[in-house]
């Protein structure tokens, strides 16, 4: 079955995980290769303003596929060097993807995000949980350790002890306690999810396209660059915007006390 189905509609692209019968695992030949072109389509559109990843079924991603690493197949078969190639060309393929992503990105997290699945939404921007949400990174219980970056990736959004207590103990959290961790912004009812999730997607699609890739660039290089640097790359930057027609527009908007209509020009 297709990895990912892709909807656009009013400057909002939807990715859907689509492996529902079993939880959506990844790791799949050719998962790396469908993320990369979906992601590479989004950033050559202009139109598209926001992402929305989620999860077909009852779970967001239950991470790598436990069954091919009991048989030794795929991503997970092979010599030590094939294995370490195959995280490389396939699985960091997925997530590289969509750290790559150059408009915002909302996790619509529907249910179950274990190990990968959960370094997975670990990437986007925003997170909103369904009330049926439960997160874990459970990669030592299995007797290996994050392969996909996750301590990298996690300690940034909750912090190192918290994050380290996850690692470590292998524990599910649910989505309750990953709100109050700070792992995501907003719990809602199940059947609310995707709502919540386009409306917050709308919000952010309102916004100029050109300044709205602009910041999430600035806020990405932000955590490894000094204030000193931040600040000319945001004056270099800022130039440009004040050059642009969707500045004028949302001066006009806010003279005239009216909602703006930002085109991308």
């Amino acid at each position: 079955m297709t990895l990912l189905t892709t909807h656009t509609a009013d400057h909002v692209t939807t990715l859907t995980l689509n492996r529902p019968e079993t939880m959506n695992p990844l790791g799949a030949k050719g998962d790396g290769d469908a993320f990369a072109a979906a992601c590479d389509a989004i950033n050559a559109d202009t139109d598209v303003r926001c992402v929305i990843l989620t999860g077909a079924g009852r779970a967001f991603s239950a991470g790598g596929d436990i069954k091919a690493m009991k048989d030794r197949t795929g991503t997970f078969g092979g010599t030590a060097p094939e294995i370490s190639d195959g995280y490389r060309n396939n699985i960091h393929k997925v997530l590289r993807a969509l750290y790559g992503l150059r408009v915002p990105l909302i996790a619509a997290v529907n249910g179950p995000a274990i190990g990968l699945g959960c370094d997975l939404a670990c990437l986007a921007d925003m997170r909103i949980a369904s009330d049926r949400a439960k997160f874990g990174v459970t990669f030592l219980k299995l007797g290996i350790i994050p392969g996909d970056g996750g301590t990298w990736i996690l300690p940034r959004i909750i912090g190192e002890a918290r994050a380290a207590e996850l690692f470590y103990t292998g524990d599910v959290i649910d989505a309750q306690t990953a709100l109050d961790w700070g792992l995501v912004s907003r719990v809602v009812a199940g059947e609310a999810l995707m709502d919540e999730a386009r409306a917050l997607a709308a919000k952010v699609a309102a916004m100029p396209p050109h300044a709205l890739r602009q910041a999430k660039n600035l806020m990405r290089q932000g955590r490894s660059i000094s204030y000193d640097t931040a600040l000319e790359m945001a004056a270099n930057t800022q130039a440009l915007m004040h050059l642009t027609d969707d500045h004028m527009e949302g001066i006009d908007a806010l003279l005239e006390k009216r909602a703006p209509r930002f085109e991308g020009r």
